[in-house]
């Protein structure tokens, strides 16, 4: 007897419980991620100022530097969906391994660019004389640890191919909580300053790579993958995450433009550009969360030759997204008397970030939908489309960002210029998805 197919309320309900158990995890590794520079600010903030900023400045560049490669997660992710779906996990956990040689090799070559550089990288942001030498210290060490982030990152789009985000985000808490208790002890335990505070970083970073690689490998001989290197399989890697580099640069190019054009508009502009930017930043990983669980949904309905899946899952999300995005807006509505004079108590700081602020609240069920085609086409292995999508958007956004000020326009056009970008990415990814041309099913794109 023919089982019927489930009635529409019912596959609403499945993609929920399939949402929820996937993009909640996935939020508390997003959010824990952060806290290890937190936790690293806090602890070097006791030693002195010079200590501080000098973390900051190599903290930025390590950020940038990991960042760039987020794409080992995204491809890594869709890639290892779309073989669960096909029902070949031996092959999924192989293509991880290709994501997580990949990020080995890169990892390295980061490092040996890095360590002879860091003079140079640090002076870049235009360090004082006495935050030079922590800079340096603090970059130096740190990126002995940017293989391991590397590692960590393609790891974790293996486990999310596989629909588990739980592991990632239990490797996550325990790396934010080792990562604190090595600070403490480095640098004030053994006296070893801001190089403590790095080194207990590198520590902590190695573990969860270790721990990421002993759940893989497990995986790994369970199935019968294999773990050896495989040249073909990194190429493979590489050319479906170039794509999404080109997109992840793009956006990075936004945010810089945006804190470029808000640092001529005075000290008052950009302190306030920077709060908002940080609670910009906040909700973005709510969304992306929601994001994650769709590259991999997506990848697995298309793997297993679902179209009509995965068409509906679709929908679903975007529901999801502009739902969240309403809910975020509103919160940051109602609870902006509590949390703006935490960031500061500079009234002119004050009344430039009010006006900007309700422009990002009202624009936050767009960011919803972008973060939620996003993820679709990610989890599609769109990657070609992503990319030029996103330098039109780079196209649009770049000469009216920067005719802001010379029309006379405040931080709050400018604001009103990133929702003009977040609008053309909406349109350029809505268009996509409207298409149905991201739909290719099978084991590989």
């Amino acid at each position: 007897m023919t089982q019927a197919p489930p009635t529409p309320k019912a596959a609403r309900r499945q993609h929920d419980r399939e949402i929820i158990s996937l993009a909640v995890p996935a939020f508390g590794a997003l959010v824990a991620e952060p806290l290890f520079l937190m936790v690293d600010s806090a602890i070097v903030g006791h030693l002195g100022t010079p200590q501080l900023a000098g973390l900051a400045i190599a903290a930025a560049l390590l950020s940038t530097a990991v960042s760039v490669f987020v794409f080992l997660a995204y491809a890594t992710t869709a890639a290892v969906a779309r073989r669960v779906g096909a029902g070949d996990l031996t092959a999924a956990i192989r293509q991880g391994m290709d994501g997580i040689w990949l990020a080995l090799l890169l990892g390295v070559a980061v490092v040996a660019v890095t360590l002879p550089a860091a003079p140079w990288l640090v002076d870049l942001f235009g360090a004082s004389d006495t935050a030079t030498p922590y800079a340096i210290t603090y970059l130096r060490i740190s990126s002995l640890g940017i293989p391991a982030m590397l590692v960590v990152l393609a790891a974790t789009g293996v486990l999310r191919g596989l629909q588990d985000t739980r592991t990632p985000l239990y490797v996550a808490i325990g790396g934010f909580a080792a990562n604190g208790v090595l600070n403490v002890a480095l640098v004030y335990g053994a006296g070893m300053g801001i190089a403590g505070s790095a080194w207990g970083t590198v520590i902590a970073q190695c573990a969860m790579a270790a721990v990421y690689l002993v759940v893989v490998v497990r995986g790994a001989r369970r199935h019968g993958a294999s773990l050896r290197p495989d040249a073909a399989g990194i190429r493979a890697s590489a050319q479906a995450g170039a794509p999404l580099l080109v997109r992840t640069l793009s956006l990075r190019a936004v945010l810089l433009i945006a804190t470029a054009v808000a640092a001529r508009m005075g000290d008052a502009e950009v302190a306030a550009h920077q709060i908002i930017l940080s609670l910009w930043s906040l909700m973005a990983f709510a969304l992306d969360a929601i994001a994650i669980a769709g590259q991999a949904i997506i990848g697995r309905y298309l793997g297993a030759d679902d179209a009509a899946g995965a068409r509906q899952v679709c929908r679903r999300m975007v529901q999801w997204g502009v739902v969240s995005g309403v809910v975020l807006g509103a919160l940051l509505i109602l609870a902006r008397p509590l949390f703006i004079p935490l960031f500061t108590s500079d009234t002119t700081v004050q009344d430039t970030l009010l006006p900007a602020l309700l422009v990002v609240a009202v624009s936050q069920p767009i960011a919803g939908v972008v973060f939620v085609l996003d993820g679709v086409l990610m989890g599609a292995g769109d990657g070609p489309y992503l990319a030029w999508a996103m330098l039109l958007t780079l196209a649009v956004f770049a000469p009216v960002a920067l005719l802001v000020p010379t029309l006379g326009g405040g931080l709050t056009a400018l604001w009103w210029a990133m929702t003009l970008m977040m609008t053309v990415r909406m349109l350029t990814l809505w268009l996509r998805s409207r298409s149905g041309r991201w739909i290719v099913t099978g084991a590989t794109r």
